[in-house]
């Protein structure tokens, strides 16, 4: 179970901006990220030092050797958890719930904003995918779908050779599995 200071840590709009820029391009310095993410130089490092303290970005060595530059880097990859983790906790289930908000938020502007640009011609080789099922499972059967989709997206990401020389930009998948009435 993550700790609720690493979830409502990521999952403010600007560190979860600065996580996923860091997840696809690795350690980068500070004015690099604020340059890319549209922001003041000091907010990205007050970012930085409060994803630092829920243990999710660590300092990096500067690749040249200078010492008077800042970089960044994750120190982890990926969260998987749910606000019902919480439950024992009425404090802790109410940022849960938030994070949870704030995530799904983010999650459907990003594929609206895919939806605007789907006729963009820089845009024209990518199908973006829609799956959607519904089905009968137990609460065991639901964690163990989780699990599987999990080790399939990892193991998707692991097999892609980025030194092969072929074009590509980020891709964004999210999914949800949830009890649903017809």
């Amino acid at each position: 179970m993550e700790d609720i200071s690493v979830i409502t840590a990521v999952h403010h709009p600007l560190r979860r901006r600065i996580y996923d820029y860091l997840l696809l391009y690795g350690a980068s310095q500070v004015t690099t990220l604020a340059r890319t993410l549209h922001s003041q130089v000091g907010s990205i490092s007050h970012h930085l030092r409060m994803l630092e303290r829920a243990g999710v970005v660590e300092r990096a060595d500067d690749p040249t050797g200078d010492r008077r530059t800042s970089w960044w880097k994750l120190a982890r990859r990926g969260l998987t958890w749910s606000a019902d983790d919480f439950a024992d906790s009425p404090a802790d289930a109410l940022l849960a719930r938030e994070a949870q908000r704030q995530g799904i938020r983010m999650q459907i502007e990003r594929l609206q904003r895919w939806h605007r640009r789907h006729g963009d011609p820089a845009m024209a080789a990518y199908d973006g995918s829609n799956t959607e099922t519904t089905a009968w499972a137990s609460p065991d059967e639901l964690r163990d779908l989780s699990a599987r989709l999990l080790t399939t997206l990892r193991e998707w990401q692991e097999s892609i050779d980025l030194d092969d020389g072929q074009e590509r930009t980020p891709v964004f998948f999210f999914a949800h599995a949830f009890p649903t009435e017809p």
